[in-house]
């Protein structure tokens, strides 16, 4: 590996042969460090490199009179690093926020809701961005997070409230207006992968209206976010995506609104938690941050902050 370049996360992740979040949970440690281009984090060649060779069997360190103070600093420095999941441009904001307003350094990964819940459950990440629709109950998010976190103590808090719905071509030439519309043979999608908010609630709504996904024309065409999907409807690779009303607007197609969805967060409840805990009800809860938001347009801030559920 040449020491002149540097990778993304993702590259990375191909490099050693892990997932993404395994990435994450390094930087988040402090053992492969990172540098920022805009919004993205990047590895440098040799820093990898380093990381590599530190790693590699039969590579014994005799530890020195001062490794104690020096575990000791480090795991105190580990503290103040946390990940924030979730694709959503409210978060980029909110993270700026916990690092202006706290000594935690925030780290992003852009990865769907169910994918991002479980790395909560695992201890690879620390703030959880949630829109996942359960069509037995009708209800976002809780259904699914009492099912992975059940041997933990977490907090689900509002963070907005969005449209959700279809992205369609300018002047929506095929007149789609509903989910049962998905079914005509005329019709060709484009999805969003599995574990993601977008394709969570597209499949309890065909499920809901018995259509089966071998009826639809690029069910199993697949895009990681809701902007690639969105430009795939206006270049005219697709006809339809789901996905959120403000990316629409950002792509320019036209939004088919069908559900007004909760983007909650979720936190573990522990004592390493409380102080970041306090932190994020405190900015959400803000009337600055709440003003923050709404101007953006498209997102429903009446709720943020509120708690939707706690365990005790």
């Amino acid at each position: 590996m040449s020491n002149e370049r540097s990778y993304t996360i993702e590259e990375v992740s191909q490099l050693l042969k892990v997932s993404k979040l395994t990435v994450y949970d390094l930087v988040k440690k402090e053992e492969l460090p990172v540098f920022r281009v805009g919004r993205q984090m990047r590895v440098d060649a040799k820093d990898l490199d380093d990381y590599i060779k530190k790693h590699k069997t039969n590579q014994l360190t005799r530890p020195s009179p001062t490794t104690g103070l020096q575990q000791n600093e480090t795991e105190a420095s580990h503290s103040q690093n946390i990940v924030i999941s979730g694709q959503d441009m409210v978060l980029d904001i909110l993270a700026t926020q916990i690092e202006n307003h706290s000594s935690y350094k925030t780290l992003r990964s852009f990865t769907g809701s169910l994918n991002s819940l479980f790395s909560l459950y695992n201890g690879q990440c620390d703030i959880v961005s949630l829109h996942m629709f359960d069509g037995d109950s009708g209800q976002y998010n809780l259904p699914y997070v009492k099912k992975v976190l059940v041997s933990d103590s977490y907090l689900l808090m509002n963070l907005v409230l969005r449209k959700a719905g279809m992205y369609v071509q300018k002047g929506n030439p095929l007149h789609i207006t509903s989910w049962k519309d998905l079914k005509r043979k005329s019709i060709k999608m484009i999805n969003r992968e599995k574990g993601s908010g977008a394709r969570t609630l597209l499949d309890e709504q065909l499920r809901i209206h018995h259509i089966s996904p071998k009826d639809i024309e690029g069910y199993e065409r697949v895009e990681m976010n809701h902007l690639s999907v969105a430009s795939s409807v206006a270049s005219g690779q697709a006809d339809v995506g789901v996905g959120i009303e403000k990316v629409a607007k950002i792509v320019g197609v036209d939004f088919i609104p069908l559900i007004t969805e909760r983007y909650d967060l979720v936190m573990l409840k522990n004592p390493q938690n409380d102080s970041l805990i306090k932190v994020v009800t405190s900015i959400l809860t803000s009337a600055s941050f709440k003003q923050k938001i709404h101007s953006l347009g498209d997102y429903d801030v009446s709720e943020m902050g509120s708690i939707i559920y706690e365990t005790y």
